[in-house]
């Protein structure tokens, strides 16, 4: 995944959870943020930023947040990105675990349930899930960075789609590179790692792969240790 126009900047402050300013080449802008998390450890006064141009005049800020620096690792937090880079990792076979479908469609209906994605091939119909991971701490990626009530809904469908026989995958990207582990963070949210370690004890499969990110684009990178 790609951006077409990237400017650098250093971050200001955040006025909400979509909105933030940011110091770009000497002028005070007001920017998108592309990612309602927390994003503690990443948006703080002066960290070096980067930013996608629109080229729309219809859009509301010239300027989206997409990405940003801590302690010298490119970090990407873009929350739309994730789907578009594992979409597009599976199409090209680049998950090993999944191979390359003969059918994959994104955004798909279950029942009442909405999956990123949906796949057959290998004589198998699966459906994955994908999170975004900006988060981590001494050596260890981890999500949510926030309570999420809707992440553990989507683990549970899973849980459901696996017992109506279906393959079931979670996979978690981590929008960066430089860590080796990932685990749920159950100090933040003990419900969804709850909710994360009954579903591989149901048979869903609980993925992790880590992004080469520059300022310019993302795509999937190498896969990382899942400890539960």
């Amino acid at each position: 995944m790609r951006y077409s126009q990237v400017v650098q900047g250093s971050f200001v402050r955040r006025l909400n959870r979509f909105v933030a300013e940011a110091d770009i080449g000497g002028r005070m802008e007001t920017v998108h943020v592309k990612n309602t998390g927390r994003l503690k450890e990443l948006l703080v006064p002066g960290a070096k930023i980067y930013l996608d141009v629109s080229g729309s005049d219809e859009r509301k800020y010239r300027y989206s947040l997409i990405a940003a620096e801590r302690d010298g690792i490119l970090v990407n937090i873009d929350s739309q990105a994730p789907n578009a880079v594992v979409y597009e990792a599976v199409t090209e076979g680049k998950v090993k675990e999944i191979g390359r479908p003969r059918i994959l469609k994104r955004e798909v209906v279950h029942g009442q349930s909405r999956f990123d994605l949906y796949f057959e091939g290998d004589g198998h119909k699966g459906y994955m899930e994908i999170k975004g991971v900006t988060l981590w701490r001494d050596g260890v990626a981890m999500f949510p960075d926030a309570p999420t009530s809707r992440g553990r809904k989507h683990v549970q469908e899973l849980i459901a789609a696996a017992r109506a026989g279906y393959r079931s995958v979670v996979l978690f990207l981590l929008q960066f590179k430089g860590v080796r582990r990932f685990v749920p963070h159950a100090e933040m949210d003990p419900a969804f790692a709850g909710a994360l370690k009954e579903a591989a004890a149901a048979g869903v499969e609980v993925l992790a792969y880590d992004s080469e990110v520059s300022p310019s684009g993302i795509r999937l990178g190498a896969p990382i240790r899942v400890d539960i």
